[in-house]
């Protein structure tokens, strides 16, 4: 670099710590139109410990402490931040114009980052499945908005959080990586006790150390970073004999606590509510208002080599996203902790995305939902306002308020009885009316015999989905809950004692409203050890039958290990069902008729199946 060179860089990287320094105090999170522009190729250094906000930040020896200066840029090709680890009170909001050439990079260095809630961004958001507070502001920890080409690289760096808060999220961005970090929780928000001595009136519980509790007038309160709650209905229980979880409604509201000291807790009762010796219990506070790691309106996203400890709230959320791709996403507790919940609900949540959705080579447990779950929102049609114009509605309390349809999607209108397609149309115009109804604008006019609880599906985001070299463990509903017309392949992935059935397919639109029909999906090269009853389900939620909504589900040279007289698969209103080449192991039934059940299916074929008694 020549002599004039280095001067223009100098004062360039002059001016913009200046200007950031001065614009923080003003706004730690400003908006893409307050931000400065990086020039691009630059590297900024932040060292909680060691940094002050008065450096440049440009300069190894002189980096910045917190995340404020970062957040006044818009970086830019070639930029790359250099995080040394340590605790931070603000949020770090990503904002980077990048290339695929040329990428921002995030680089947290290896160490322990506590994150805490109370100066972090917040901002409302409306989350599939997680709702119940939607005015609620939900803080994040590390925001990446508006964004194109951006690797966040992890290098063995743990994120903990100080309080509940989203981990990460990924808004109207693309093309964005992240590698290598692992999340925590320093409370985690499921509490864990267990049964070691069990009378006839009372129970000892070993409270795991990480679940802290106070004792007062005989209540028992879990006490957490800005929570705390009293035990309620919602219970799961965990056998570290057989691995399986399951819920469990425990009747404790006449139950009084003392505290025996060092993490004891003397459960008093009239009659045993259904505690055993030995095992390992599960609560929460069942109000859905947060999620581990959220991603909406985003296109082309990589989690690879991420390592969930713990996260509260509806897991891993994406939301209207198209073409992700998830390798090597590793959620179980910490070995030595003593605990055995990972995820306060679903592990993988993918709702109304599009392209392909990708889970490979990952190890999914010790959940207090569905491992995964994948499907779109049906809205129910409210009004015909015009010829070719419908209100629609979100229906279900827990998923509404975000961007359901974009001029130019498809969609079909359905039966709810049914759940059979009766039209099909495209978006010309959609106008939010408010947080539940939308007004669409349709290309085509609209039929006049709309029945009251008709639906609309959005077509175009659907997605396919391709699942494999996965594991499925300590998971007290469904391992996949697949719900898609487009291509689904599950293979060469072990289902280990999942404690409901294995792989759903499902539709409905009169209680979740998650849409919607299969359309060809198989399921090939899989382990499926001791699931629940039965192992695969189709099951659409239609009252009346008077066609197929599933079609062409093929499930192959699987192996099966079934528990007592299960079956190993039960379909209704299907057609198109092939069941070949599958070792199947039971204690009783030892032919497929007394193993499988079907209901209005059709074009069912059976053949060179192998079963062998246990």
């Amino acid at each position: 670099m020549n002599r004039t060179a280095y001067i223009i860089s100098t004062i360039t990287c002059l001016v913009i710590a200046f200007s950031t320094f001065n614009a923080k105090a003003a706004d730690p999170y400003p908006s893409y139109h307050q931000r400065k522009l990086s020039p691009g190729g630059m590297v900024y250094y932040i060292d909680p410990q060691k940094g002050s906000d008065a450096n440049s930040g440009t300069v190894y020896g002189k980096p910045w402490k917190t995340f404020a200066p970062i957040n006044h840029l818009i970086l830019s090709a070639g930029d790359r931040v250099q995080v040394k680890a340590g605790s931070f009170y603000k949020s770090l909001m990503i904002i980077a114009k990048a290339n695929s050439k040329k990428p921002v990079i995030i680089n947290f260095e290896e160490g322990r980052y506590n994150i805490y809630p109370d100066s972090s961004y917040k901002t409302t958001l409306h989350i599939s499945n997680t709702n119940d507070v939607p005015a609620g502001p939900k803080a994040i920890a590390l925001y990446i908005v508006d964004s194109k080409f951006v690797k966040v690289r992890g290098n063995n760096a743990r994120i903990v959080l100080r309080g509940k808060m989203i981990e990460t999220c990924i808004n109207n961005s693309n093309n964005i990586n992240i590698e290598g970090l692992s999340y925590d929780y320093y409370r985690p928000t499921v509490s864990e006790m267990q049964v070691t001595a069990l009378t006839e009136h009372y129970a000892d519980v070993n409270v795991n150390a990480s679940s802290e509790y106070s004792v007062k007038d005989s209540v028992l309160w879990w006490e957490g970073e800005g929570w705390r709650h009293k035990p309620d209905w919602y219970w799961q229980v965990f056998d570290p004999k057989t691995e399986y979880v399951e819920r469990l409604d425990l009747k404790l509201e006449k139950a009084k606590y003392a505290d025996m000291g060092n993490g004891v807790v003397r459960v008093f009762f009239d009659k045993n509510p259904g505690f055993k010796a030995g095992l390992i219990y599960q609560t929460r506070d069942v109000l859905r208002d947060c999620a581990g790691i959220f991603m909406q309106y985003s296109n082309n996203i990589r989690l690879k080599n991420i390592r969930i400890y713990f996260m509260h709230g509806m897991g891993v959320v994406s939301q209207f996203c198209r073409n992700i791709k998830m390798d090597s996403v590793i959620v179980k507790p910490e070995e030595g902790s003593g605990r055995t919940c990972a995820a306060w609900a679903d592990i993988l949540h993918f709702s109304g995305c599009s392209g392909m959705i990708e889970v490979s080579n990952s190890y999914l447990s010790a959940a207090n939902d569905d491992a995964i779950n994948v499907h779109g929102t049906h809205l129910r049609i409210i009004e015909r306002t015009a010829e070719n114009k419908i209100k629609v509605r979100f229906m279900h309390n827990q998923t509404y308020g975000f961007t359901a349809f974009l001029p130019g999607d498809s969609i079909d209108l359905v039966h709810a009885e049914t759940l059979n397609t009766y039209a099909n149309n495209v978006v010309v115009h959609s106008e939010r009316l408010n947080d539940k109804d939308i007004l669409l604008t349709l290309k085509k006019a609209v039929p006049k015999d709309i029945l009251a609880n008709d639906v609309v599906e959005n077509t175009t985001r659907t997605p396919e989905l391709w699942v494999h070299h996965t594991t499925i463990t300590r998971i007290p509903t469904r391992g996949i809950l697949a719900t898609t017309r487009r291509k689904i392949l599950i293979e060469h992935n072990r289902f280990f004692r999942v404690r409901w059935t294995a792989v759903l397919m499902e539709d409905d639109a009169e209680s979740w409203y998650e849409s919607g029909p299969v359309k060809n999906a198989l399921i090939r090269n899989n382990d499926f050890i001791e699931c629940g009853a039965p192992a695969i389900s189709i099951h659409p939620e239609n009252k009346i039958f008077n066609k197929p909504v599933h079609h062409n589900i093929t499930i192959s040279n699987n192996r099966f290990v079934l528990n007592n007289d299960d079956k190993v698969l039960f379909a209704k209103s299907t057609s198109g069902i092939i069941f070949l080449g599958n070792q199947i192991k039971s204690s009783k039934a030892l032919d497929i008729k007394g193993l499988t059940e079907f209901r209005d299916c059709f074009n069912i074929k059976l053949f060179r199946n192998v079963f062998l008694r246990q």
